[in-house]
């Protein structure tokens, strides 16, 4: 088995040459990497091939490019709502004075200072989204939470608790309200069955584009931050 870098237009493709291959594959990687392996060196098959493939190819880098979580400057940025903003944005001030007070300021002290200005944003903006739409909708809860998660955006109890994940000030803010309508529709319904999903398009219309768009976007992770 042989491995080289090879270019294909303004494409950086990496060929793994096996002669015991009996097809041709190319794949895309999580990190944007096009990977080609074909039992044949012949440049005239492996142009061929990416020709054919190109459109394919394309496509897939640009799902990767647009699912990737996108990265900010620690202590400079903040992402908020979707967007990168300057620490020194009115709405970023209670990190920025966390951050000026630091006393050792360590990629740990730096992380939480973040971690505790989505927390306090959290409370403030999220109840307003959820007492905004439990009103529209009719539907009581017995409690409102916020911890920072990894798994999920937000989650609703049979004792009618819905916590919400602090990290979705990273979110656009349609994709916010989707999972507040969502979490608040589990209080009638604790499943996801076709009766829940008419629930939440009745009261947040194109759910189903707004759903596809967060399933297919990762978790915003602090670890990504540069």
């Amino acid at each position: 088995m042989h491995t080289s870098e090879i270019s294909f237009k303004d494409l950086s493709i990496t060929h793994v040459h096996k002669k015991t291959l009996k097809n041709s594959y190319i794949s895309v990687t999580s990190e944007a990497k096009v990977i080609l392996k074909t039992s044949s060196k012949s440049k005239i098959y492996i142009n061929d091939l990416l020709r054919k493939k190109e459109s394919w190819i394309r496509k897939q880098l640009l799902k990767q490019k647009q699912n990737r979580p996108i990265e900010i400057n620690l202590e400079d940025e903040v992402l908020l709502f979707g967007e990168v903003y300057s620490v020194d944005t009115k709405d970023a001030e209670i990190l920025r004075n966390s951050l000026c007070n630091l006393r050792k300021p360590t990629r740990e002290n730096i992380l939480r200072c973040y971690d505790n200005f989505y927390k306090e944003h959290a409370k403030s903006y999220l109840t307003k989204r959820v007492e905004h739409y439990s009103s529209i909708m009719n539907l009581k809860y017995q409690e409102l939470k916020f911890k920072k998660m990894k798994s999920r955006w937000g989650s609703c109890n049979s004792l009618g608790v819905i916590t919400l994940n602090t990290n979705l000030l990273k979110l656009r803010k349609e994709q916010i309200d989707y999972v507040v309508v969502h979490e608040l529709s589990h209080l009638v319904h604790m499943n996801h069955s076709k009766a829940f999903h008419a629930l939440v398009e009745t009261y947040f219309t194109d759910s189903l584009r707004v759903r596809k768009d967060i399933r297919e976007r990762r978790l915003y992770s602090m670890d990504a931050l540069k």
